[in-house]
């Protein structure tokens, strides 16, 4: 198999460019391929879908291991190239824009894999999509911004900790594959990005509803720089006195700071505002 940057360059030199509107950039880099690769949960018998696969240098390399996979494109001018690299192999191209993708249309409800370097502008956007198909997967293998990865990596008391920490994390089990730079791509991007995979499993411990659940997130998280007692007035709708009272109900502090608590302490919170 031609390494991934002779296959890239040959694919370039045919014409194939990378589109600078669609956040496009070419992964040249054999090692981080094969990372990618092997964090996956591969088997013969597992849906495997891939998100935004451009010229298709990872593609190659995966769907020899698996009965059937698909790609979702955008880009038609790289359609093209995926047909002809790819002709004769068990996958199906899908020109259609990701954060419009129904798995269950694709493979109906089982439990597929998902695996992507997704445009950055729209990651977080496309992880929670995925994130609420939970019935049609058992985990992703992403590359995202570095940015990102550490937010959704983030534990309570850091700075990087916030609503896409505890989205995630309420639904994934999240590990950190490896980084990759920016020589990693063609062109170069200006940024670091990182490969995470996402174990998907049902939160155990969430007792309260979600829509509620989250509307105490994104409320103590609306003025990250203001104590939890004056965000979640503010982002509540509610008069401070009253918060204060049930948040010493809750026997947390209203002095505190949104990225200081944990989930299960957001749980406790939804329960004393009792929003249904």
């Amino acid at each position: 198999m031609e390494s991934a940057a002779d296959y890239t360059f040959r694919l370039i030199r045919g014409g194939a460019r990378a589109h600078k509107s669609m956040g496009q950039v070419f992964l040249v880099n054999d090692e981080v391929i094969n990372k990618i690769a092997s964090s996956c949960t591969l088997q013969p018998n597992v849906p495997l879908v891939e998100i935004g696969p451009g010229l298709g240098v990872l593609t190659r390399v995966l769907v020899p291991q698996v009965k059937k996979m698909w790609a979702i494109e955008l880009d038609k001018q790289k359609i093209a190239v995926l047909n002809q690299e790819l002709k004769g192999l068990p996958i199906e191209i899908v020109n259609q824009d990701a954060l419009k993708v129904n798995l269950a249309d694709l493979w109906g409800i089982q439990k597929g894999y998902l695996v992507g370097n997704l445009p950055y502008y729209i990651s977080s956007p496309l992880i929670m999509h995925f994130l609420e198909q939970a019935d049609c997967l058992s985990g992703m293998t992403i590359m995202v911004q570095k940015e990102v990865a550490d937010r959704i990596a983030a534990s309570p008391g850091s700075k990087a900790y916030g609503i896409l920490s505890i989205a995630v994390q309420i639904s994934a089990h999240v590990t950190k594959v490896t980084d990759v730079p920016p020589s990693s791509f063609w062109p170069a991007p200006k940024v670091t990005s990182s490969v995470i995979r996402l174990d998907l499993y049902p939160y155990q411990g969430l007792e309260v509803d979600k829509r509620d659940f989250f509307r105490v997130v994104k409320a103590a998280f609306s003025q990250r720089r203001k104590t939890l007692g004056n965000s979640l007035a503010g982002g509540l709708g509610l008069e401070k006195e009253v918060v204060i009272e049930r948040m010493q109900d809750a026997g947390i502090s209203d002095r505190r700071r949104a990225e200081s608590l944990s989930i299960e302490e957001f749980q406790v919170l939804t329960k004393v505002f009792q929003l249904s």
